[in-house]
């Protein structure tokens, strides 16, 4: 079947901040075609307009934002119910709610619950991929597995890797881990395994997970460095000769393309330069790193060297589902670190630049013909306020900026996943054309 979608197209052939307004394409009366769930044409209506009254599928969004979805570059299903929980510190949060939290996930129903509420969580808010993290539980990556599944959601997710310094109820053992990993990465089609990070597994788990990792060539992996200090100082009373927290990572094998890395927060320019090198992914994850105060990251360091980041929400530590609201809080955290983004430079670490963080640019991110066409439209307007200051833009690049910055949930008017629209309402204001 072919799907027609019409409005605001806006998407990006490459980085806005080293490509300029040549890194951004839009069409204010443009038209994507989309066949067999991919993208077969993108233009302007006025060349495009025969073949989108062929489609069988027309949906037609005036005055309307049409995007690439958003990607979301790490996240927790399994803290959703344990959001907005006051805590001073990351290690204090860990100990307080979210093992405890991830406890529940021994239940396949509990897991099953959560999983069908995050997914359509995230499609409410416009993410159509997302790098998960599950619990050490191999069923609560088959809940979320099976969640996205069900609405033909890209997601990359495993099951945590954690055999000590933590509770006993949440700890597996360095075979049985990757015996359960492996056996997901048979059922899910090599979707990825996730240690949590470096003082909850053992070495012999982590030689273990860099194996598994290297065996098989789509492989991905997750995990978190360098977010708190707190446990960069844990991570070295463990490993008092490496050089620095991602050290220990590169030592076991856990570094390399496909692998992304959550929050990077206390680097110093050699692990800028060995996550570059290594073709190695960060995670920036602004709402988080605020809320638990861990720090600000980088982004103009990051840049320098050649870094290859993406945003993310990090929910349950993050405070917002919302890529909207975490674009606002990355403008934020970067502006305090001396570096004014634009709109376009926010826009791309949600579409396209989270797509190459994860290894995926190739399929998802933008409207390049033989994509996935998930998308979605963003209604600019949606509040008094919104509406009222977009009244006086001029710009497309000051339009977007008043979108991210006033912007929540209340935008995404609509998700397609394949072409396919996801929301069971009708958006007010959209229209199926006749």
């Amino acid at each position: 079947m072919s799907v027609g979608i019409r409005g605001h197209l806006v998407h990006f052939l490459s980085d806005p901040s080293l490509g300029g307004s040549e890194a951004v394409q839009n069409f204010s009366d443009g038209v994507l075609i989309i066949e067999a769930g991919c993208v077969a044409a993108c233009g302007p209506y006025a060349s495009l307009a025969e073949r989108y009254r062929a489609c069988d599928e027309r949906y037609y969004y005036p005055d309307r934002f049409v995007l690439p979805g958003f990607v979301d570059t790490h996240t927790h299903f399994a803290q959703t119910d344990i959001i907005a929980s006051p805590s001073p510190s990351l290690l204090h949060w860990l100990e307080h709610y979210t093992f405890p939290e991830e406890a529940k996930f021994a239940d396949p129903n509990h897991g099953r619950a959560v999983a069908q509420f995050f997914i359509q969580e995230l499609l409410r808010q416009g993410i159509t991929t997302a790098s998960i993290f599950a619990t050490v539980h191999p069923e609560s990556c088959e809940a979320i597995f099976q969640a996205a599944h069900d609405r033909a959601m890209r997601v990359i997710a495993g099951k945590v890797l954690m055999d000590q310094n933590a509770p006993d109820f949440l700890c597996d053992t360095a075979k049985g881990g990757i015996e359960a990993s492996r056996a997901l990465v048979e059922r899910w089609h090599g979707r990825g395994r996730t240690p949590r990070f470096i003082p909850t597994s053992s070495e012999t788990q982590l030689r273990l997970a860099a194996t598994l990792y290297h065996e098989i060539p789509d492989l991905h992996l997750q995990s978190h460095v360098a977010e708190n200090e707190d446990e960069i100082a844990w991570v070295k009373q463990l490993y008092p000769i490496s050089r620095s927290y991602l050290q220990v990572y590169q030592d076991f094998g856990l570094l390399g393309p496909r692998a992304t890395y959550a929050h990077c927060i206390w680097f110093d320019d050699d692990d800028r330069r060995l996550m570059a090198a290594t073709q190695t992914a960060a995670a920036f994850c602004p709402t988080s790193n605020l809320f638990l105060g861990s720090g600000l990251f980088d982004l103009a360091a990051a840049r320098s060297h050649g870094l290859t980041v993406g945003l993310a929400t990090d929910v349950g530590g993050g405070t917002s589902f919302s890529m909207l609201r975490t674009m606002q809080e990355a403008y934020k955290v970067a502006q305090l670190k001396g570096l004014t983004m634009t709109a376009e430079e926010c826009f791309y670490l949600a579409t396209l630049g989270g797509a190459k963080a994860l290894g995926l640019d190739s399929m998802i991110g933008s409207f390049k013909t033989g994509k996935e066409a998930d998308v979605i439209v963003v209604n600019p307007e949606a509040t008094d306020l919104c509406s009222r200051r977009m009244q006086s833009t001029k710009t497309l690049s000051e339009q977007l900026f008043v979108t991210m910055m006033l912007g929540d949930e209340r935008m995404i008017e609509q998700t397609h996943i394949l072409g396919r629209p996801m929301q069971t309402i009708e958006p007010k204001g959209a229209a199926r054309a006749n």
